[in-house]
C-alpha cells in the first residue's frame, strides 16, 4: 500500500473519529453516546470471549449461505425469464414484488413458519434473489446480436450458445449485481437476527446490548458488523478482480 493511499484511508478515519470524540464530549453521557475510547475498551474485552467468535462465525455463515442461495436462484431464474416469454410473464411480477416488500415484513412473515436460526439465511437469500435475477436478465438481454446470428449460422446447440454467448454477456452485469447484493444481504441478515434472536449471532448480541443499556457494547458490535461487511466486500472485489484478470469477466 502506497503512502498516498494510506493517507486517503487514515486522514478521513482520524477526522471522523475526532468528530465522534468531540460529540461524545459535548453529550457527556456514555449511555447516549460513548466515546471512541470506551467503545475500543469494550471491543477489546469481547475478543477473548469464545462466545464472541461463535456469534461472528454464525452470522457470517448465515449471510454467506443466503448470498449463495440467492445468487444461484437469481442466476437460474434470470436465465429462464430472459429466454422464455412464459417464464418471464409468470415469474417476473413475483420477483419484482419480493424486491419491494419491506425487510421487516419478510422477517416477521418467515418468523412464524421457520426456525429462528434459519430466518436470517432465508431473508438474506430473498434480498439477493431479485438483484441477481435482474442483473442476469439484463446481461443476457445485452448479448451481442451478431454473435447470436453467428451461433445460429453454425447451428450451435442451446448449451453451447449459453456457454459461449449468453454467459460472457451476463457476467459483467452479474459482477455489479453481486457487489450490490452483498451489502443488502448483510444488512437484512443482521436485522433478522436482531428480531429473531437465534442463540448465536451478532444481531442477537446487538439486541442483548440494547436490552441491558450497554451503549459501548452496542457501538462495539456495530463496529464489528461494519468491519465484517467491509471485509466481505473486499474479498468479493478481490475475487471478481481475479476473475476479470483471468478473462472470465
Amino acid at each position: 500500500m502506497t503512502g498516498e493511499r494510506l493517507k486517503k484511508i487514515l486522514l478521513p478515519l482520524a477526522f471522523w473519529l475526532g468528530v465522534w470524540w468531540l460529540c461524545a464530549l459535548l453529550v457527556g453521557k456514555d449511555l447516549i453516546l460513548p466515546a471512541p475510547a470506551s467503545v475500543a475498551v469494550r471491543l477489546w474485552s469481547l475478543l477473548p470471549d469464545p462466545g464472541f467468535w461463535w456469534a461472528v462465525g454464525a452470522s457470517i455463515g448465515r449471510v454467506l449461505a443466503g448470498f449463495c442461495l440467492g445468487s444461484l436462484l437469481g442466476v437460474g431464474l434470470g436465465a429462464l425469464t430472459a429466454v422464455s416469454p412464459w417464464g418471464d410473464a409468470l415469474l417476473s411480477p413475483a420477483l419484482r414484488a419480493v424486491r419491494t416488500v419491506p425487510v421487516v415484513s419478510l422477517i416477521l412473515l418467515l418468523f412464524f413458519s421457520l426456525p429462528t436460526h434459519q430466518v436470517p439465511t432465508v431473508v438474506s437469500a430473498l434480498m439477493v434473489l431479485p438483484v441477481v435475477w435482474r442483473a442476469t436478465r439484463q446481461g443476457i438481454a445485452a448479448a451481442d446480436p451478431r454473435l447470436l446470428e453467428l451461433a445460429d449460422h453454425y447451428r450451435l446447440g442451446l448449451w453451447r450458445k449459453l456457454r459461449l454467448v449468453y454467459c460472457p454477456a451476463a457476467l459483467s452485469a452479474l459482477a455489479s449485481g453481486w457487489e450490490t447484493a452483498l451489502g443488502l444481504c448483510w444488512k437484512s441478515g443482521v436485522a433478522a437476527e436482531v428480531l429473531c434472536q437465534p442463540k448465536w449471532g451478532a444481531g442477537s448480541q446487538l439486541q442483548a446490548a440494547k436490552a441491558y443499556l450497554d451503549a459501548p457494547g452496542l457501538f462495539a458490535w456495530t463496529v464489528v458488523l461494519i468491519l465484517l461487511s467491509l471485509g466481505m466486500e473486499w474479498f468479493l472485489r478481490l475475487f471478481l478482480r481475479a476473475w476479470r484478470g483471468g478473462g472470465k469477466v
